[in-house]
């Protein structure tokens, strides 16, 4: 087992980091930007190393300063977190040359699962269902028409290797798609540098639905169940819960296995969450893998008792999972709110500045992660995101109330922040009874008057 674990990142997943590391007997080490000098989770790090400037193209992307970081506080192993270099092939492959355990996925298997195409040909061997479309990427326009004629309008062009959202277009006719392939490619290349695009169908009305897998080095891959992501705006998560409302179990157990036996068959270690869409006849088609820990793995880890960071760090030294398939179970509902420093009445415009009044919720079954306290200064620089409140009940009942209760107790100002929002979605009518699609909340957002079934 490792005795220093370097965080190559900030705010609450390097605290989160941080806390499995110490609790496995583990020292921590954090860089940090300037910007972050006055982080709260640097006060818990056994040390802490500045690696420049505000910006993360100076700072948190910088791959030699993270390396150099390493080297000077004779860590054995980099944990990137999500988002800056969590998911970038190059990133774990100098981790690995310079003689550092990468706390994640090998660069092969991240490459063989982050393209989009070569993800979509292993899901056909593991049989994981995915949506009717190319099997490659794109070369000429007139293929991108014909596979559309085949399997009918609408069809969404997608960047093969892309996320967030980017690279995307959605084509109702011809003459949509041709010009979706042209502007997806550009964005795609400008985004990624990497122009290639596929072309699959599109489901008008669908659930975000995603399986929490975490696998090793031994050939062993399990998976803890779904997560329900189908409450977001412009493609960004808001709330995440587990298990997902009114879905057949049976279905779902089967989804959950090929989930697994697609992480498998990549010679995956380390944890991944493999993401799909669900349509209302719940037939399920894969979007893509993320290869790396998610912003919402407490939801899983709350349901099935599994430490997501901790399972990580074993993996990244060699050690076989420590848990099997079978002693894997469901336990209750979780949910999860994402605590953004946005303004919701604003456009969700950013909130950068001084916290003056922090006091967070407490209560049974409530759990908060976050680097935030009174007196930080949110700096302008990186994702608005400052907390996650997530509630754990027996039930979806119970996990709704006990959530309603922590929102209402959560207070942060002076800056405007998405509590307010959270509020009134856990009680807005298509949360409540789970009958929703991936766009309700922009339909609701846009004219609250229509955009419930109430």
């Amino acid at each position: 087992m490792f005795s220093r674990i370097l965080i190559a990142n900030r705010g609450e997943i390097a605290l989160r980091i941080i806390r499995a590391a110490k609790s496995m007997g583990i020292e921590a080490v954090c860089v940090y930007s300037k910007a972050d000098a006055d982080g709260s989770w640097l006060r818990l790090a056994d040390e802490t190393v500045c690696i420049g400037e505000a910006p993360s193209a100076d700072s948190y992307l910088r791959i030699d300063r993270i390396i150099s970081a390493a080297e000077v506080t004779s860590s054995d192993a980099i944990h990137p977190g999500y988002g800056f270099l969590a998911e970038n092939a190059q990133f774990a492959e100098v981790c690995r040359d310079s003689g550092f355990a990468f706390i994640g996925p090998s660069p092969e298997a991240m490459g063989l699962l982050g393209d989009k195409v070569s993800c979509k040909n292993l899901a056909r061997k593991a049989g994981t269902p995915i949506f009717p479309g190319t099997e490659d990427a794109i070369d000429e326009l007139d293929e991108a028409v014909e596979m559309a004629e085949l399997i009918g309008y609408p069809v969404i062009v997608k960047a093969a290797a892309g996320g967030g959202g980017r690279g995307m277009r959605i084509a109702r006719d011809e003459q949509e798609l041709r010009a979706g392939v042209i502007s997806a490619r550009q964005e795609a290349e400008a985004a990624f540098g990497d122009g290639r695009v596929y072309v699959e169908k599109f489901l008008e009305q669908a659930r975000h639905f995603e399986i929490q897998c975490i696998g090793d080095s031994h050939g062993n891959a399990v998976h803890l169940y779904e997560r329900d992501c189908t409450t977001q705006r412009r493609h960004q998560k808001l709330i995440e819960e587990a298990p997902a409302p009114h879905v057949d179990p049976e279905r779902r157990d089967q989804v959950a296995a090929s989930a697994a036996e697609l992480i498998r068959q990549a010679n995956y270690s380390g944890a991944a969450t493999v993401e799909f869409l669900m349509d209302r006849e719940q037939n399920f088609f894969m979007l893509e893998v993320n290869t790396r820990v998610q912003v919402e793995h407490p939801v899983s880890e709350l349901i099935s008792g599994v430490d997501v960071v901790a399972e990580q760090i074993r993996v990244a030294a060699g050690e076989p999972l420590s848990i099997t398939q079978d002693q894997i179970s469901v336990n209750g509902h979780a949910i999860e709110c994402r605590i953004n420093a946005e303004d919701p009445d604003r456009g969700f415009m950013p909130q950068a500045g001084l916290i003056e009044c922090w006091r967070p919720p407490g209560g049974l079954g409530v759990r908060l992660d976050s680097h935030a306290t009174a007196g930080y200064r949110i700096p302008p620089n990186y994702d608005s995101m400052i907390g996650k409140l997530i509630v754990h009940g027996p039930d979806r009942a119970t996990a709704i109330a006990r959530m309603k209760v922590a929102l209402e107790e959560f207070e942060v100002g002076p800056i405007k922040t998405t509590i307010p929002l959270h509020r009134r979605l856990m009680d807005h009518p298509d949360f409540v009874s789970a009958d929703f699609d991936i766009h309700y909340v922009e339909r609701w957002l846009e004219d609250p008057s229509v955009a419930t079934k109430a």
